[in-house]
């Protein structure tokens, strides 16, 4: 039986995470314009230094955005009482049991945020994904073998990465450096998309959907990394949302959809060559599975018949992982 998180943390933590999308807006030094690439529309704050003139990428155009930039003016002159509110309801989700970061992850996704990874269109995946899942749906966490990780996995498309025009500042390089992160060399490769911590086991690794017959390594212009492509990645990061880290005051990233995800990791599960692995990607699967099929059957049905659309490899590996997870399996059927 799923174990829910009380009536006010589930608020605590919407309140949270637009308290945090309210201080993103609020940075903003210029003027706002809108900027149309590929049949998109995207914002950006225009602002002059000197000579130059900045074109900073603030998002993708959508309703929500677009309020909070006609009140930006409002929002930044509310910044020290929106802060004080964040860490106030920091530490209430704290106090309800909400899954917080330790202070190594916390960090670091902190100085990815201020970097500007998670605004050119990074996106959390893996278990650091997962775990924040437990705000977004209300639901409590077991800090069993499916919630605990020592990778921070970031991904994000190479073309919208090509599209956007802006990098990230300071370079990632230079981010990852200063926590003691050093290249991973490998084997068949001259570039680098994998680190690790000089001082523990942590490794930071970048992802990007795979378009072609391989799995090669593609350059992400906007974050300034190599990034290791994969197929089925595409579908994990379609219309990913915002998310609140629980660490100081708020750090707001990018994550997938959480029906996407669990979909998803009855792909991975039947990829992995490593056991413990794909159980663990089966559990993920199972647990959101279960949560969603009650809360949100719309959006769960809509994710799986659409990855059963794209084709037989998609449908066999989804239908591998299913007969290992019967339960699952008749969840899923009720839907239809």
């Amino acid at each position: 039986m799923v174990k829910r998180h009380s009536a006010i943390s589930h608020a605590a933590y919407h309140d949270l995470l637009s308290a945090l999308q309210d201080e993103a807006v609020s940075d903003i030094r210029g003027t706002p314009k809108k900027v149309e690439r590929n049949g998109k529309a995207y914002w950006y704050d225009m602002y002059r230094i000197g000579s130059d003139v900045k074109n900073i990428y603030i998002g993708e155009d959508s309703d929500e955005l677009s309020e909070r930039l006609e009140r930006h003016a409002q929002l930044k002159s509310e910044a020290r009482e929106r802060r004080a509110e964040r860490v106030r309801l920091v530490q209430l989700l704290r106090a309800e049991g909400l899954m917080s970061v330790d202070a190594g992850t916390g960090s670091l996704l902190n100085a990815m945020a201020s970097s500007g990874v998670f605004r050119l269109g990074g996106t959390l995946v893996g278990t650091n994904a997962f775990r924040l899942y437990d705000g977004e749906l209300g639901v409590r966490f077991k800090l069993d073998e499916t919630a605990l990780t020592q990778d921070v996995d970031i991904a994000s498309y190479e073309r919208l990465s090509l599209a956007l025009k802006d990098t990230v500042s300071p370079e990632l390089e230079k981010v990852l450096s200063d926590f003691s992160f050093a290249p991973v060399p490998s084997l068949k490769q001259t570039s680098t998309w994998r680190w690790r911590q000089s001082r523990s086991n942590t490794q930071v690794e970048f992802l990007t959907p795979s378009f072609e017959d391989d799995e090669g390594i593609k350059h992400l212009k906007a974050l300034g990394v190599d990034a290791q492509s994969l197929h089925h990645l595409n579908y994990l990061l379609a219309k990913p949302i915002k998310a609140a880290v629980i660490y100081r005051s708020g750090v707001l990233v990018q994550i997938p959809r959480p029906e996407r995800f669990a979909i998803h990791k009855l792909i991975v599960a039947d990829r992995r060559t490593d056991r413990l692995k794909s159980r663990k990607d089966l559990l993920q699967a199972q647990f959101l599975i279960e949560v969603l099929a009650e809360d949100r059957p719309d959006e769960l049905e809509i994710a799986f018949n659409e990855a059963t659309k794209l084709g037989s490899k998609w449908q066999d590996r989804i239908s591998a992982s299913l007969a290992k997870l019967p339960e699952t399996q008749e969840r899923l059927d009720t839907l239809r």
